[in-house]
């Protein structure tokens, strides 16, 4: 059955108004470039003109968005202000008063919804800070104030789980339950998963998955005033506001929408590269998730190339340009190897066990190891942890993975065959879905689990010598991207070379730390 909610497709981007000269030059650059981008859709007029999707990653998953979230929770800001449960100038502390009773500094009563929805809250929450679900109200209370509200502008993700907590508290309900019957239904979006703390408030600022089309949908509705398929959906004055510069510096930050440098509109951005650039000037819209560190060149490879990507003559549109655009590259599984029937027979279903010690590090540094990497759970409420009582079930053609995380017991098929397989899986009460494969390479086993929801890939490699087992995880992208990204920091912002070796060094200990060797026992 025909999905109604669909966006329609383009047969060709000439159709949508988009040259396929210039888009071929602009997945060019992102592919020269090597990003780790996942997916990408352009739509203008309604259409989709182009959309490509990195194997595994498909139409089908939800990807995590990170602060893409800060612009759903101001949408969800926007339904209560209309509805008249919320308005900007309400005290914050009126609604959530046990703020009053652990503030310091004396600026709580100053403090006010526009704020928080501005970034000119002047609360300093560090993004490093602990994500897990321990006191989010508490924390932000006690955190430091870098100016009085409304005297400055700072970006801080905890100003939006305040604006949750907020808005459930007046609607009776989740954020999520909310926005059902008001945004996600009349959009067609299926129920999503968003990070809560314990109290089932969501993070707000991060935490939330969607859909690459999701996003799009989203996007054409602030392009038609709130509309989505003539229905009215968003508060078109909420639209207004939301989508122009309140606050920040050039070119400014809206209600919770980043504005976009020349040739205008505004986003809504994420880490690692996840966008949803509205372009309302060419009622366009260009939709990226990805695990990219460095998400500003994304940026830069989409607006290099405006206004040229957009046909203005519609005689134009019906003339298809004779280049064919490049496609995203898979990610490829392991390759098959010869298989080893000797080892496969000692550790067919033999649980392996790792000393808890080892895991205490990691831990401490509030990146337990998990199958799932450090750069796709670290903003994670939920963070697992802890990998225990591992064992395979050699296959045919594959390998069953099993293992347990804090109280969750998981198992994953890894493609043996040069061959990827799907597994459904949960870490910290969170739904997902892994593409995996696995090889020998001579006495070692290696494992590749990617995440579909997420950002990057888990790697590990096992060797095993008697009942003594070695394995060895590391991250894809390379957590060695991080040291790089301290170094070009320093390079600008730390005056002193040798404070800047500190930092480097420190940072490249850091995620040697995060990613220890294990050394377990075959029980």
């Amino acid at each position: 059955m025909a999905d109604t909610y669909a966006i329609p497709r383009a047969q060709r981007p000439e159709e949508a108004g988009i040259s396929g000269a210039v888009l071929t030059r602009v997945v060019g650059d992102l592919l020269g470039e090597g990003l780790e981008l996942h997916s990408i859709m352009v739509l203008r007029h309604g259409l989709v003109a182009y959309e490509d999707f990195r194997a595994p990653y498909g139409p089908e998953d939800p990807h995590t968005l990170f602060s893409v979230s800060k612009s759903i929770t101001s949408i969800a800001a926007g339904f209560a202000i209309e509805e008249g449960l919320l308005r900007l100038e309400d005290k914050v502390a009126d609604i959530v008063p046990e703020l009053r009773a652990m503030d310091r500094g004396g600026h709580i009563e100053q403090l006010k919804v526009v704020h928080l929805l501005r970034m000119c809250a002047g609360k300093e929450v560090s993004i490093l800070a602990n994500k897990q679900k321990l006191r989010w109200i508490r924390d932000y209370a006690k955190a430091r104030w870098a100016y009085a509200p409304g005297e400055g502008w700072h970006y801080c993700n905890e100003n939006c789980y305040m604006l949750c907590v907020i808005i459930s508290r007046l609607a009776g309900c989740s954020v999520t339950d909310f926005l059902m019957p008001r945004l996600f239904e009349p959009l067609g979006i299926k129920r999503p998963f968003w990070e809560t703390d314990g109290r089932g408030a969501e993070a707000g600022g991060w935490g939330l998955y969607l859909k690459t089309e999701d996003l799009a949908k989203l996007g054409l509705c602030y392009l038609d005033g709130g509309k989505y398929r003539g229905r009215q959906v968003i508060p078109p004055r909420w639209v207004r506001e939301s989508g122009r510069k309140q606050a920040g510096g050039d070119p400014g930050y809206g209600y919770c929408f980043w504005m976009n440098p020349p040739p205008g509109g505004f986003r809504m951005d994420g880490m690692f590269g996840q966008f949803s650039f509205i372009l309302p000037e060419y009622d366009a819209c260009v939709v990226t998730t990805a695990g990219e560190l460095h998400m500003g060149k994304i940026l830069n490879a989409v607006f290099r190339y405006l206004p040229d990507l957009f046909l203005v003559d519609s005689e134009q549109w019906s003339v298809a340009s004779d280049v064919e655009i490049p496609k995203l590259p898979a990610y490829p599984p392991i390759a098959a190897a010869p298989r080893n029937p000797a080892l496969e027979a000692r550790l067919e279903g033999r649980a392996i066990r790792f000393p808890a010690l080892l895991q205490r590090v990691p831990k401490l540094l509030g990146f337990p190891l998990s199958m799932m990497p450090g750069m796709a759970f670290f903003m994670s409420a939920d963070k697992a942890g802890g990998i225990d009582r591992l064992s395979f079930r050699f296959l045919e053609d594959s390998v069953a993975l099993s293992w347990t995380e804090g109280r969750e017991r998981n198992t994953v098929l890894c493609g043996m065959d040069g061959r990827a397989r799907k597994s459904e899986i949960a870490l910290g009460g969170a739904p997902f879905t892994m593409s995996c494969s696995a090889a020998w390479e001579g006495d070692s086993l290696l494992v590749r689990l990617r995440c579909l929801n997420s950002v990057a890939e888990r790697r590990l490699a096992f060797r095993f010598r008697g009942r003594g087992v070695y394995m060895l995880p590391r991250s894809g992208p390379d957590l060695q991207c991080l040291v790089s990204e301290a170094e070009s920091f320093c390079a600008y912002n730390v005056p002193s070379k040798l404070l800047g070796k500190v930092i480097t060094r420190s940072a490249a200990q850091l995620l040697v730390a995060m990613e220890p060797p294990h050394i377990g026992c075959l029980e």
